[in-house]
């Protein structure tokens, strides 16, 4: 399964309303996990089986938690079971079906 996630804490107490320093410590824990994953400035994405996908998750919420009052978390899955590499094998299949679009002429 893929998960994109995004977890950040609100009640900081920071004035400009940073939370990179929380983030870090939920992206700390996917790193460590050794699962599949890419971050971007929005979402930590991450790939492998249902229980240790959500456990990470799980442990990356409870990093953020001492950084304020609340904890805010969004999720999105994809589950498709038998499925592995996905993670860059869509962008892969997305890339090269641009490409195709690309070298192909419409028809007017």
């Amino acid at each position: 399964m893929l998960v994109a996630f995004s977890v950040a804490p609100s009640g900081t107490g920071n004035a400009d309303g940073s939370v990179h320093d929380a983030v870090a410590a939920a992206v700390r824990v996917v790193r460590d996990s050794g699962l599949p994953h890419r971050t971007t400035s929005m979402f930590t994405e991450l790939e492998g089986e249902w229980d240790e996908v959500f456990d990470v998750v799980r442990r990356a919420t409870e990093a953020v938690q001492p950084y304020g009052s609340r904890v805010s978390l969004v999720l999105k899955a994809d589950i498709r079971p038998g499925y592995s590499g996905e993670l860059d094998g869509k962008i892969e299949r997305l890339e090269a079906a641009l490409d195709e679009q690309t070298q192909t002429p419409k028809d007017e």
